[in-house]
């Protein structure tokens, strides 16, 4: 919450295991999270396997393990500056090495309302290629991992480029791109 990720209650985040997965329960805070907050859910079918309900955002999440057998973890948050960029009409720029190096690239979906199977669908539809990152138009972002620890580097890494976009935006300059590059650790995140 401190880093401007999530607002309250608003994200959630699930992990894959074989053919179904963790989620955080409806209403979970994700500062505060333990063992009891986690639904167990078949990727399937959505059946409800143990647990609290799942969040409302469940067919986003399921959406995504469908499209991308290869995601361990799929994180949906709010970030603030990521928010601020799309409601001005202005992509996320990945400004630094760590930026292209972690998230690669940035999509983004036109608007569906939250909790929605249109959200789900257009969520999984734009990592279907292999992009890890997506703005959800005026709703949130949508990460995809196959560790915890990568997803969350790529959640901080997507909000820092916003920030930094924003920054330079708001002083009149326009931030440039880091030039693509290869590295052989690439294939190792």
């Amino acid at each position: 919450m401190a880093a401007g990720l999530v607002v309250g209650s608003g994200g959630n985040l699930s992990a894959r295991a074989d053919d179904w997965c963790w989620v955080t329960g409806t209403g979970t805070w994700l500062d505060r999270l333990d063992a009891g907050s986690f639904a167990r859910v078949r990727i399937a079918d959505g059946a409800h396997l143990a647990g609290p309900a799942p969040t409302s955002e469940l067919a986003l999440h399921l959406a995504t393990y469908r499209a991308r057998p290869d995601a361990g973890v799929v994180v949906h948050l709010h970030p603030q500056s990521v928010l601020l960029l799309d409601a001005i009409g202005e992509a996320v720029r990945l400004v630094t090495t760590d930026h292209l190096f972690y998230l690669r690239r940035v999509a983004r979906t036109p608007f569906a309302p939250p909790g929605t199977a249109e959200v789900a669908d257009l969520a999984a539809q734009a990592v279907i290629d292999g992009c890890d990152c997506v703005v959800l138009a005026h709703h949130g972002c949508s990460v995809v991992a196959p560790t915890v620890e990568l997803a969350h580097k790529r959640a901080f890494y997507l909000e820092e480029a916003a920030r930094l976009t924003y920054r330079a935006l708001a002083v009149g300059r326009e931030p440039a791109e880091c030039p693509p590059f290869e590295t052989a650790l690439r294939d190792a995140v």
